[in-house]
């Protein structure tokens, strides 16, 4: 299931060496402490929500409502895990940008530590990324991509979005845990600042156009071409997001014709072939729409909403030798319970118990 969404202004700058430094350390800490209390799916679980996340961060001291507190806080862990994964069990891999396309080979990697198929690791990692790029079109293109898994094949996924124009970003998160559809209803709970009009192919609505869709795919690009024509001088309603200006059937006819010729058996192959991005789904969920009569959905999938605010020293400035104390700690706990002394360890399960 996808768990969360959370919406975030842009900033820009880089975090100082001083603070990122420390992020490392006491993100992993923190993440070996859950690990050895609670167990990697437990991690999972809890980064996985987009809450738990933003108190992460936060904790972490890093500005709490703007869209790099995303990369940094996972880029930390990344980093801070290095060296660990195979004693923990807890695997990290992607990050921003480039970083994001390098995913795949890093998973690949850590096969050797795995009681899994990475293969299966991979699918997911690329799957969850197309789904919220071209499944899911609400006008924030991803630019960062983590997928963190364990050794027998659980996984989580956090990556991120732009819109340049609303200058926001859009954090989605993913869960593997009961995993039965990737591309029908995976959200848990979207969170996010407010709704908008999108083009959602993974609503439950939207199943007889992912049918129609998929039966379209089979057919020849000629036929669907000549659909686009036409669709070209109708006038659209009102509520469609998409202009028909943004796609050119010329261009368009090479991926149709990879469609034709793979004849995919479902909307979860399609969406998953090489190619096939916003712009061919949102041609064929027009032709499935407006000469066939099979409508998806158009609601922005959030379930509820939160608001953010403060930034750069709020509520207050990192404190430096508070932040180094709380590392040290952490690690002392860590070190003791491994020894034998769980008295720091049962007070913090405690406080797990009760909600914090």
């Amino acid at each position: 299931m996808r768990t969360g969404i959370a919406n975030l202004p842009l900033h820009y700058g880089k975090t100082p060496r001083w603070l990122f430094e420390r992020m490392k350390l006491l993100a992993r800490e923190i993440a070996t402490f859950i690990v050895i209390e609670f167990g990697c799916e437990d991690f999972l679980r809890k980064i996985s929500d987009p809450f738990w996340f933003q108190s992460f961060g936060c904790a972490l001291g890093f500005d709490w409502h703007s869209s790099g507190l995303t990369t940094t806080v996972c880029g930390a862990l990344k980093e801070g895990l290095k060296g660990r994964e195979k004693e923990l069990g807890l695997f990290v891999a992607g990050g921003k940008g480039g970083r994001s396309r390098k995913t795949p080979d890093e998973i690949d990697s850590f096969s050797k530590y795995l009681l899994c198929n990475p293969g299966n690791l991979i699918y997911a990692s690329k799957i969850t990324a197309k789904v919220d790029t071209s499944a899911v079109q609400d006008g924030y293109q991803l630019y960062h991509h983590n997928f963190i898994w364990t050794k027998d094949g659980s996984w989580c996924v956090i990556q991120q979005g732009m819109n340049s124009t609303t200058r926001y970003a859009r954090r989605y998160h993913w869960l593997s845990e009961d995993v039965n559809d990737f591309v029908c209803e995976p959200h848990h709970a979207i969170c996010c600042d407010g709704r908008g009009s999108v083009l959602n192919m993974v609503a439950k609505e939207s199943e007889d156009a992912r049918e129609i869709m998929t039966s379209l795919s089979k057919e020849r690009p000629d036929k669907l071409i000549l659909e686009l024509h036409k669709l070209k001088s109708l006038h659209l309603p009102s509520h469609h997001h998409i202009s028909l200006s943004e796609i050119n059937p010329e261009r368009i006819d090479k991926i149709f014709l990879k469609t034709y010729e793979r004849q995919c058996e479902d909307f979860e192959t399609l969406l998953g072939m090489k190619g096939v991005g916003p712009k061919s789904i949102r041609a064929l969920s027009l032709i499935s729409e407006l000469v066939y009569g099979k409508s998806p959905s158009y609601k922005d999938p959030t379930k509820f909403s939160f608001a953010h605010g403060g930034k750069d020293g709020y509520p207050y400035p990192v404190d430096r030798s508070t932040y180094d104390r709380t590392i040290d700690t952490l690690k002392r706990s860590i070190l003791e319970t491994k020894i034998g002394n769980r008295e720091k360890m049962d007070a913090v399960k405690r406080l797990e118990k009760m909600g914090y």
